[in-house]
């Protein structure tokens, strides 16, 4: 088979396309460009994929970790060349429950189907081995180089070495013999011990039925015995019952005449307080309320009185503050006018006096002047202006002396020194005279509210003694109405006391009498009984309850011994399980002589099975690893061992390195494919990084021999590393390819 071709969208490939040369394939691609996911790809068109498979833990199903990231179905188209002709495969998706379930096959070019050829077995038929053994063999991933066992792969291995046949497989019977062993004895379970549980249960029952027939007759006695004990007991509770109904009888006539007592006892108190005229309880309660109301009413009128006398208090305060001041007797306004007219500087200031003076004095100078002159103005001079310029010159002096003796005289009489200290003064007195005002009108208001407060007080006691004195005529004061309505509700509380325990009375009378029919009373007085009530019923419920204990025993007994089989029936069916089991034991032996003897079979089919894979692996291994070993020896589960040169001791597969133990595994993969694999399919050998761990060296060789290998059939080689491509740089006969990402086309 030869592949030339494969368009995918598988995962993360989109559409993608995928060329292929004869030979040898290096497909080189970094990491998490899809190489794994081509290689899953080719799986899944030759062999389908198993719906049927779950996640489970650590392991994601090909279904689910292998659909295509853009949301879209799986699909898938492979051209190739087979011994069938040229074909093209297809897959697709129909349903999402069967990914890539729908399968085509045609000859390429054409539209005509390959006969025969279906999805289930087109990898099979194609490269005439199933998927298992294709997996365990040409299918080499770097996580899956080791090799599994597989009854499959086995089969195909043992015809090698014995008839050529395929249908021989010493795990598949040796499944069979161990399931039909283990279907006769494992452990606890299979038909032996069955058989044997079931001869132990025949002998149980056997022993259970001797058991329960003497159980039954026990039970049967002791329950003839308990009711004789049940029928004692119950003539005892009898009596006790005829007398305690004779004690009630006599418990109901006592009740009945200290019934008849209480509702006299009340009569005679219900009609005394109507002779008295006692009002009713609401009465009372109204009456008593008013009383405690009063007494309110009555520390309202002192907080009233008390805030009466603090406002006189103040006001006697407000009018002394204003008769202390210098402006008593005024009013505030005139205060206000008296400061006022009290100007802050004399009549004639310095400043306007100024010209005066220069004019009396230019007066005075020209008089003098015309005196010396002697002309004709001198008289006029003395006449006039000597007494105008003395008059300009004395005037205002006087008036500003005048003027400062009378102010100076105003403020010393009101204690200040200033006019502006005057007005102050003025607008303090006319605070305390608003002051004044106001004390007085809160004097007023306090003295009203006061006398309204006592006038409702005398009112409502004087209400409250006409009311009380209407039933009680001495009553002229509070405090002796309030005892007498005291008196009143005491009687009437001792009214009610003796009607409510009346009312009790003859309660318990009615419900004695309710309790003690009339047939219900004995004939005489019958002797009192030497046990309790309760410790006869006591000891009736016990004998009762053991009674019907032993019946039910008993009852059960008989079920069980009805339920079980004839005594007889359980010896002979034991008889038979006996015989049944000693075939069993036969049978159980013969099978494992003939697991013995299958083992040695197949240790003799090791000899011959090992040294032919041995020998192609370990030529193989040698090429790899340049000859530093030179043998491989494994047995029928795939255990290696390998042989360092001029070493006869054999090295477990544990104890070599990764790189070494990779290489070992290739080896043993490459020598399975050679004797596996049908030449006449020449099927295809996919490598997935298998030769990651491999040093440059044993890269090399490796290289090679896949190159020397590829001549026989086409092989794949997916890698991650440059290594390989420029190991076959400018080889004709090996075709390169470097892949982009799995997201562009290749």
């Amino acid at each position: 088979m030869r592949i030339h071709r494969m368009t995918a969208t598988f995962g993360k490939l989109r559409g993608s396309t995928l060329e292929l040369q004869d030979g040898l394939n290096i497909l080189q691609a970094p990491n998490e460009t899809g190489k794994s996911t081509w290689c899953a790809f080719l799986l899944a068109i030759l062999y389908g994929i198993n719906s049927r498979e779950r996640d489970r833990a650590g392991f994601i199903a090909d279904k689910n970790r292998f659909a295509p990231w853009s949301g879209v179905s799986m699909s898938g188209r492979m051209d190739c060349s087979t011994d069938l002709g040229e074909l093209t495969l297809t897959r697709a998706t129909r349903r999402q429950t069967s990914p890539m379930g729908e399968f085509a096959a045609v000859y390429t070019g054409t539209n005509e189907p390959v006969p025969g050829l279906t999805g289930t077995g087109c990898g099979e038929s194609l490269l005439g081995i199933s998927r298992e053994v294709f997996e365990r063999s040409a299918f080499i991933r770097q996580n899956g180089l080791s090799i599994s066992q597989d009854a499959e792969l086995e089969r195909r291995v043992a015809a090698l070495i014995s008839s050529g046949e395929e249908g021989t497989s010493y795990t598949e019977a040796a499944e069979a013999l161990k399931k039909q062993l283990n279907r006769r004895r494992h452990n606890r379970t299979g038909q032996l011990p069955a058989l044997e549980a079931e001869l132990a249960d025949l002998e149980r029952q056997l022993a259970d039925s001797s058991a329960l027939a003497r159980q039954l007759a026990d039970a049967r006695a002791q329950a003839e015995a308990l009711a004789v004990r049940v029928e004692s007991v119950q003539g005892e509770l009898a009596a006790c019952d005829r007398w305690e109904a004779a004690q009630r009888r006599r418990v109901l006539s006592d009740a009945a005449e200290a019934a008849r007592q209480a509702e006299d006892r009340a009569a005679q108190v219900r009609e005394q307080l109507q002779r008295d005229q006692i009002p009713e309880n609401e009465t009372i309660a109204r009456l008593r309320g008013a009383i405690v109301n009063l007494e309110t009413t009555r520390k309202a009128v002192d907080k009233a009185r008390s805030e009466r006398d603090e406002a006189m208090k103040a006001l006697l305060r407000a009018e002394a503050a204003v008769n202390e001041s210098p402006f008593a007797g005024q009013t505030a306004e005139e205060a206000r006018k008296s400061a006022a007219s009290v100007p802050d500087s004399a009549p004639w200031p310095l400043s306007e006096l100024l010209p005066s003076i220069f004019l009396g004095a230019l007066a005075l100078i020209l008089s003098i002047i015309s005196i010396l002159g002697m002309n004709d103005a001198f008289a006029d001079a003395i006449f006039y202006g000597i007494p105008c310029a003395i008059g300009a010159l004395v005037i205002p002096i006087y008036k500003n002396h005048k003027w400062q003796k009378e102010t100076s005289a105003f403020l010393k009489k009101h204690g200040v020194s200033s006019a502006a200290e005057l007005r102050m003064q003025a607008a303090a007195y006319a605070k305390l005279w608003e002051a004044r005002d106001a004390a007085q009108a809160n004097a007023n208001a306090k003295s009203a509210a006061a006398d309204t407060l006592y006038n409702t007080l005398t009112s409502n006691e004087q209400g409250i003694l006409l009311e009380v004195r209407r039933f009680a005529p001495g009553a002229f004061d509070i405090p002796t109405a309030d005892q007498l309505l005291r008196s009143c509700a005491v009687r009437r509380k001792e009214l009610a006391e003796v009607e409510s325990a009346a009312r009790e009375a003859r309660l318990r009378c009615d419900l004695q009498a309710q309790q003690t029919p009339e047939a219900d009373v004995p004939a005489d007085e019958p002797p009192a009984p030497v046990r309790s009530r309760e410790a006869v019923s006591a000891d009736l419920e016990a004998a009762r309850a053991a009674l019907a204990q032993a019946r039910s025993a008993a009852d059960h007994l008989t079920g069980q011994l009805q339920a079980l089989k004839n005594p007889e029936d359980l010896r002979a069916r034991r008889a038979a399980l006996e015989e049944q089991r000693a075939g069993l034991e036969a049978e159980y032996s013969a099978i494992r002589l003939a697991m013995e003897t299958l083992e040695r079979a197949n240790t003799a089919l090791q000899n011959r099975f090992s040294p032919e894979l041995g020998r192609r692996a370990a030529e193989i291994f040698a090429q790899l690893t340049g000859s530093r070993y030179s043998g491989v020896v494994l047995d029928r589960s795939f255990r290696l061992s390998a042989e360092p040169a001029g070493d006869p001791v054999f090295r477990d597969a544990a104890l070599l390195s990764a790189g070494t133990l990779d290489q070992l595994y290739l080896a043993v993969r490459l020598a399975i494919c050679d004797l596996v694999l049908p030449p006449e399919k020449q099927v295809p050998i996919v490598l997935d990084d298998a030769l990651a761990n491999f040093d440059d060296r044993r890269c090399a060789a490796a290289l090679r021999f896949l190159k020397e290998a590829a001549g026989d059939r086409q092989i794949l080689l997916f890698t991650c590393h440059s290594r390989e491509a420029e190991f076959f740089a400018g080889d004709g006969e090996v075709s390169i390819q470097r892949l982009t990402d799995a997201g562009e086309e290749v």
